[in-house]
């Protein structure tokens, strides 16, 4: 694995901590979302794993994914401060902070207890088949850009 390994129990518990040293009043260093929205945006990743919610890509946009985005989403690389993100990602309403902690940890127990065995191979709603270690990344790299975001 390129950067800690979010499948293993260890590394979920310790992002998870991170998790629950954010209150309400937590603020960004940078960008313009709340921490609840923060953590609502964070949720994506894994709704578009485990829901129905966000429509498929169609073809154009598929292609656009696959071949000019998924590379910078699943390499170890860092994210830049302040990048643009994708439509299905912005959050801009209220969100309940507590609601959005409790889902975002869920998904994070669940996918860990689940095992990269099960993420090896499995199709992104954005771009194709994944290794588990591109799972790992894409997973891994965005919480943590988002916690280091907010101090955590």
């Amino acid at each position: 694995m390129d950067l800690p390994n979010i499948f293993a129990k260890e590394v979920a518990e310790d992002v998870i901590d991170r998790i629950n040293k954010l209150t309400p009043n937590s603020q960004p260093l940078w960008g313009t979302m709340n921490v609840a929205q923060m953590l609502a945006h964070c949720c994506v990743a894994y709704e578009m794993v485990y829901t129905d919610k966000h429509p498929k890509p169609g073809f154009f946009m598929g292609f656009i994914l696959k071949n000019f985005v998924k590379k910078m989403v699943v390499s170890a690389k860092a994210y830049p401060k302040n990048n643009k993100t994708a439509p299905a990602f912005l959050i801009t309403d209220e969100r309940d902070f507590e609601q959005e902690k409790q889902r975002l940890i869920d998904y994070i127990l669940e996918t860990e207890i689940l095992g990269s065995y099960i993420f090896d191979g499995k199709i992104s709603h954005s771009f194709g088949p994944l290794s588990a270690n591109e799972w790992n990344n894409m997973f891994y790299k965005h919480l943590d850009h988002h916690l280091k975001q907010f101090s955590v």
